[in-house]
Parts: C-alpha cells; structure tokens; sequence
C-alpha cells in the first residue's frame, strides 16, 4: 500500500510517499480502507521530530481517518466488511489502509460525506474529553475558545453552544471573525487588534469565562488566569505559544481555579475506549442532525502532503485539512 512517510526529522520536504506492507487485522482489530485522513498539528510537530510516536503505533503520522471496513479481527463483534466508519488512532493515518483498535472506531454520522467524516474523530473526542469530562461545562457558563478557526476550535464553538453554554472565541482578521460568529460564536476576539481578556470581561459583565480551552499554551498563561470567573477552569490542550509561562499564583487563588493538561494521543488503550464511546454516545446525534458541522477548508491528494503540511504552517486554513489517499 501507499503511505506517507517522514524522511527524517525536518521541513515539510522531509514527507514522502512509500510502499508498505498492508496492516494486518489483531484479535480486536478492524482493517480500514482509508478515504481520507484528518491533518493535525501533531503531525507536524512529528514530522519536525518533536513529537514522537507513542511505543508499538507506526511511525509515519495520522491521527484519525475516514473509510470503509475491509475485513476485522476475530474477536470483534460491532464491525463488519463493508462499513463506514471514521477511527481515532495513536498513528499511521496517512496511509491507504490503517489497523485500529476496534474500541476507537465509530460509524460515520447519518447524511455525513464519508471524506469529510475524517475530520471528526480527534477533535470531536478532544472537544468533548476537554470541554465537559475535564472542563465540566454546564449550561448557561461562559467558555473562551482559543483558535476558534482551527479543526478543533470550529468543532469546539459549535458543540459548546449546542450544549447551550455562551461562547468566546479568538481568531486572527476580520474575515475569520465573521466566519466563527456564523458557527455560533456569542463573542469573537480578532487577535490581531484587540485584548481578549478586556472584550470577555466587557462581554461577560466583569464575570469573566467558567472555562477556556486553550491552544496557545505558555505564552497565554498570565492572560488565561486573568480572563478566568470565580471557579473557572483552563484546560491546556496545546503549546503554540510555547511550553513554559509566568503564573501570579495570587491571580490564580483568588479565582478559585483550577489548571488542567490533557493530551489523547498517550492514553492508555481503555482510557481512549471511554472517551470514544461518551464521543459517540453524546454528540454523534449532534452531527447525524446536522446541528455541528466538520469544516472543511481543503481536501488535498496524498502526493502533496507537503502543500497539505504546508497550509496547515501558515495559519491560512479555516477549519480542517484533509489528505485524500
């Protein structure tokens, strides 16, 4: 089969295609021919060697897929030939056929396109795991999504406001303001101009959001526990901003908050088992109504994976960036 591999640790050039051996199908595993796979800055964070794979994943990078069952291991009872499903995966997305475990597998919505599905599994699964398993976001709360342009802030805005909490978002120019107000955002944040701590405090009446799921990392920390309410909670899902930050402990326990990092790719097997299946339990119905939507910016062949990397760099996508085999 076709994969897309990494040469060694680097640029975008360092992405190649491959021939490899086809996966074959463990005990509790289902073989998935692969219509697409969702791009993740994790990918590039592995590709430019900063973010290894986990022990036993393959080491060329995909996060999640989209596709059809080609054949399934003999313990495995939900799946057969023949199914569209979508899987979340520690690795080895980028390929044409993956090996998963048959727990991080879910059916593609009803009335979803079985390419666009492939932007679902990691950021639906991180969105849900962030925003209320760890985050506890309840109805009628404040919550400040970082990034609200990306996959998963996109995905974020709108599962928030479907669960009926008020949405703050970041993003960068007036264009993608406007768009993340069409998902839904209450409030949106244009970067570039303005202090994201002064326009949620303004909006929220001094309140401040019961919850900021971030993106940003060290560079964010002061301003994060400052934009915090009485109670709130920041939950930490990326560094772009870079890992270390200056944290007024004093501005921390006078909101009475709370810090959490979370990472899905490390979990242990039965860890991601339950994220999945509160996913699927949860907000599938979400996407089989079409009440939250993927967004799709670009579908790109797996021969320009470099483009398909090198969009993703620029902070030009809206939405998510998928490589179609």
């Amino acid at each position: 089969m076709r994969a897309v591999t990494i040469s060694g640790p680097g640029p975008s050039g360092k992405l190649s295609i491959s021939s490899l051996n086809h996966p074959n199908a463990g005990q509790s595993d289902v073989v998935i021919t692969v219509a697409a796979a969702g791009v993740n800055r994790a990918d590039l964070l592995q590709r430019a060697g900063y973010y290894p794979p986990p022990a036993n994943a393959p080491d060329w990078p995909g996060l999640e897929i989209s596709g059809t069952v080609k054949r399934v291991g003999h313990g495995v009872s939900r799946w057969r030939a023949g199914d569209r499903v979508v899987a979340l995966l520690e690795g080895g997305g980028y390929a044409e056929e993956v090996a998963v475990r048959e727990t991080q597998v879910l059916p593609v919505p009803d009335g979803m396109d079985l390419v666009d599905a492939a932007a679902l599994p990691e950021a639906a699964c991180t969105v849900w795991n962030n925003l209320v398993d760890v985050g506890g976001l309840r109805p009628g709360e404040w919550v400040l999504v970082h990034g609200g342009s990306g996959g998963i802030g996109s995905i974020a805005i709108q599962v928030a406001k479907a669960l009926g909490a008020h949405v703050a978002t970041t993003a960068g120019g007036p264009e993608r303001a406007a768009r993340c107000a069409e998902l839904g955002a209450d409030v949106v944040v244009d970067h570039r101009q303005e202090d994201f701590v002064e326009v949620v405090q303004a909006a929220t009446d001094g309140r401040g959001a019961d919850v900021v799921l971030d993106l940003l990392g060290g560079g964010a920390l002061g301003d994060n526990v400052r934009v915090l309410a009485r109670g709130g909670r920041l939950v930490v899902i990326g560094m772009q901003q870079g890992r270390r930050g200056e944290l007024d402990l004093s501005a921390l326990l006078a909101r009475r908050g709370t810090i959490s990092g979370t990472l899905l790719r490390s979990r242990p097997p039965e860890e991601k088992a339950r994220i999945v299946a509160d996913t699927e339990q949860h907000l599938w119905p979400l996407f089989a109504t079409g009440r939250v939507r993927p967004v799709i910016h670009a579908r790109i062949p797996f021969a320009e994976a470099q483009s398909a990397h090198d969009l993703l760099e620029s902070g030009e996508a809206f939405g998510k960036v998928l490589l179609v085999p």
